[in-house]
């Protein structure tokens, strides 16, 4: 308890949310300590072993699909921290915060913030102080008090609560989830990944309204175009700058040049970069940023839908970059698939990547985390999208493909209610749903930088409606962490996090094959 109350007061807890929590006389016993503070014009308390600090209110990432108690998840100096409104699940009235509100985080097995009015004092109680009469009348049900402490005649009571029993009346679908089957997810991912050894994932993108796309397992990353680049001096005209990418020098080539564009007169919003990762001569890694004017869609394409550039074209003097041609929309559209090996062999791209080498300490650094990268088990790769301002993502291996929103979406009559339409995706009937709807979250007008995201869900494909796709993220497994469970939907659907601590993000993770139940398979 000394513990719980030094943490309390700790410099490193202050500069996040500053302590007031004053003792009584200054003693601290072995037990019978408590923290108490109010809630609207009640005095609660709990006790001191089970504090581990008290905090202002962070700023914290909503979680769909939960208890409308529950704030969000709060970056707790890297641990990720479910907070929780102790007026809500007191059933009171709610109230806008101040800056006398405070997050008192309890210890349960694990850490859960609760947001409080005002943190009054940790005070001494002397077991006889404390009435625990089972028929005693107070404002909340009886179940949930282990207690009151009486004070001085005519003074305040000040009633104990049990905290495990208030969070497992609020949670309790979550407390008694069981282990989820594996067996059915399993055999619905072997069926997929058959089909996948006949198709190919291309990431597509325009310059100059002509549509050209990589191979997915050559793009590392997709980001935006940052807005501090570095100029290289005596470059050629085709290598933009360098830029940082989480630690590391990224040089940046245009592709509109290399490919013998006119070179738009500014970036814009839409501009995004391709991080194309190979293995050099000397069989090191080596990574470049390819400038498009935007990142179109995720395709997957079955290779009897590919042909290979014709011969004429394809000699090491013009066309070497183009490995194949795409037939799609029955050969209305044409997709070049380019080789990133050619582009990679060109000087100009040669010489950027020379370039970002640096010195020699950074050249072993980026060994050094090459080797732990190196093992593509442990590397994740996640598409992510945004609804509002909260990031969410999935596994690419989830995607079957990401597409713009038609203008109109066939409504098909006596379907169910959450399906927003039907597109004609290639000759395939795609039932499209709205992301946002799915999460009990308010609908919004369509827009350009909407985008469909097609899932196959046991069998069924299906397509869900999100508000932009923001990147394309790859990133050590252990980097996704199980998120706290907060409701039976939440821990089903959303149940895992990226932290990213230096970034201050927080991306919560779908297991895209929970996203409907079988019985909306089937509606779909």
């Amino acid at each position: 308890m000394a513990m719980a109350l030094a943490r309390a007061n700790d410099p490193e807890v202050l500069a996040e949310g500053e302590s007031e929590v004053e003792d009584d006389d200054g003693s601290l016993g072995e037990c019978n300590q408590y923290v108490s503070f109010q809630v609207g014009a009640e005095v609660f308390a709990f006790p001191m072993n089970t504090v581990l600090e008290i905090i202002r209110l962070p700023e914290t990432v909503a979680v769909p699909l939960t208890p409308k108690a529950l704030l969000g998840l709060a970056n707790l100096r890297g641990s990720v921290l479910p907070i929780l409104d102790l007026r809500q699940m007191l059933d009171l009235p709610t109230r806008e915060y101040n800056d006398a509100s405070r997050v008192i985080v309890t210890d349960l097995g694990a850490p859960v913030g609760l947001v409080v009015d005002k943190v009054a004092r940790v005070m001494q109680v002397e077991a006889d102080a404390i009435d625990l009469n089972e028929q005693m009348q107070q404002n909340i049900g009886a179940d949930l008090l282990a207690g009151v402490i009486k004070g001085d005649s005519g003074d305040a009571l000040i009633q104990l609560l049990n905290v495990a029993q208030l969070i497992e009346q609020e949670f309790s679908a979550v407390l008694a989830l069981a282990e989820s089957d594996e067996s059915e997810r399993e055999a619905a991912i072997a069926v997929a990944r058959e089909a996948e050894e006949e198709t190919d994932q291309l990431v597509s993108f325009t310059l100059e309204d002509q549509e050209y796309a990589f191979n997915l397992l050559e793009v590392e990353e997709i980001v935006r175009l940052p807005e501090q680049i570095s100029s290289v001096p005596r470059s050629d005209s085709h290598v933009v700058g360098l830029m940082d990418l989480r630690g590391r020098l990224l040089p940046l080539v245009s592709l509109r040049c290399l490919l013998a564009f006119a070179e738009a007169e500014s970036s814009n919003d839409e501009s995004r970069i391709l991080v194309i990762s190979l293995k050099n001569a000397q069989g090191k890694k080596a990574s470049v940023g390819l400038v498009v004017d935007d990142v179109k869609e995720v395709l997957r394409v079955e290779k009897s839908l590919q042909d290979a550039m014709p011969t004429l074209l394809n000699d090491e003097s013009e066309g070497a970059e183009i490995s194949s041609i795409c037939r799609l929309d029955g050969g209305k559209r044409l997709v070049s698939v380019l080789r990133a090996e050619s582009l990679f062999a060109l000087p100009s791209v040669q010489a950027a990547i020379e370039e970002s080498a640096g010195d020699e300490a950074e050249e072993t650094l980026e060994n050094e985390e090459e080797a732990v990268l190196e093992n593509d088990d442990d590397i994740a790769q996640l598409v992510v999208f945004l609804l509002g301002k909260q990031e969410y993502g999935v596994t690419i291996d989830d995607i079957q493909e990401i597409t713009r929103v038609p203008e109109t979406l066939d409504k098909v009559p006596k379907t169910a209610a959450a399906i927003e339409g039907m597109v004609n995706l290639r000759g395939t009937v795609l039932p499209v749903l709205d992301m946002r709807s799915r999460f009990e979250m308010a609908k919004m007008e369509r827009s350009e930088r909407q985008r469909i995201i097609v899932f196959s869900l046991k069998g069924s494909r299906t397509g869900f409606i999100v508000d932009s796709v923001a990147e394309v993220l790859r990133l050590p497994r252990s980097q996704i962490e199980t998120a706290p469970p907060l409701s039976e939907d939440q821990a089903r659907i959303v149940g895992r996090v990226i932290n990213l601590k230096k970034e201050q993000r927080m991306i919560q993770v779908l297991s895209a094959a929970e996203l409907l139940s079988d019985e909306e398979i089937e509606l779909c």
